[in-house]
């Protein structure tokens, strides 16, 4: 008899999460639409924030950890001339500044010191733990840390000015842990003054996109395989695949590999096996799915 772990739906959902939702509200809903209560995240959205955010349900979730450093894609709205105490719009007024005299040249100019590699000072309103507590329950103790500066890249920066004065439309594509309303601060800061985040919607994660997702109360499950579908794969024969199954240390000759890994080992009819990592001269199982 299978066990219960085993049973029920297994694979990747992708969300169009509303606005207002933390993301973990949309795992605790997901849990009763889809029946199981093995379902997690990838990788948090602001709750103000909408779009994709990318689940993993039933086996599905031992591989989340290999999207979690996928490059993220985000639209939103910089607003200049306001500072709040989140960097975005959910936050209280802090400063404000006449911006007006900021041309577009100036803008642009500015635009360009923020993108590629960057150093970014993370947010206080942030999940990044530090000595055990995580920075956004400090912030809402009224406690503020030092932060150190972390490396992130932003590989594109495309801004247009909109209809309204001073609200600029970013379009970016970035790294795994950039913070977008860090660099709508940053940018602000920049030019002589502040500014501040809003109406934010993340477009992608690596290779899910807004086309694929649809709602929490219908959402649309896709195949286990499509966690890693950004991974190198091998397909491999019955004979191999027993072996795979066991979590046996193979030769790369043997799964037909090369390179670095990881690697996503799958059968002739495109079922994920495992994922293999290198291992010494050879590569061993990080994840195996039980088939």
């Amino acid at each position: 008899m299978a066990k219960k772990s085993d049973q029920g739906p297994h694979g990747i959902v992708v969300i169009d999460k509303p606005a207002e939702w933390t993301s973990h509200d949309v795992v605790a809903k997901s849990r009763g639409v889809l029946g199981t209560r093995k379902v997690g995240h990838s990788g948090t959205l602001d709750p103000d924030a909408t779009g994709v955010l990318v689940l993993g349900v039933g086996k599905a979730t031992r591989l989340l950890r290999f999207l979690t450093e996928l490059g993220k894609s985000y639209v939103g709205e910089i607003a200049f001339g306001v500072e709040t105490s989140t960097l975005d719009a959910a936050g209280e007024i802090t400063a404000t500044y006449d911006m007006s005299g900021v041309t577009e040249e100036q803008v642009r100019n500015a635009v360009v010191d923020l993108t590629g590699p960057i150093m970014q000072i993370p947010p206080m309103v942030s999940a990044i733990k530090i000595d055990g507590k995580r920075l956004h329950e400090l912030a809402r103790e009224g406690i503020e840390v030092e932060r150190q500066p972390r490396p992130v890249n932003v590989h594109r920066f495309d801004i247009e000015p909109t209809a309204e004065s001073g609200v600029w439309r970013a379009d970016i594509e970035c790294s795994s842990g950039t913070y977008i309303r860090t660099i709508a601060a940053d940018l602000g800061i920049a030019l002589g003054g502040g500014a501040h985040l809003r109406n934010l919607r993340r477009t992608a994660v690596g290779g899910f996109t807004l086309d694929q997702a649809g709602t929490i109360e219908e959402p649309t499950l896709l195949p286990i395989s499509a966690a890693v579908s950004h991974l190198p794969q091998c397909v491999v024969d019955n004979e191999i695949a027993v072996l795979v199954s066991h979590g046996r240390v193979l030769s790369l000759e043997t799964l037909r590999v090369e390179g670095e890994g990881p690697w996503a080992v799958l059968t002739k009819f495109g079922e994920l096996l495992a994922v293999y990592e290198s291992h010494r001269d050879g590569a061993k199982p990080s994840v195996v799915i039980p088939q």
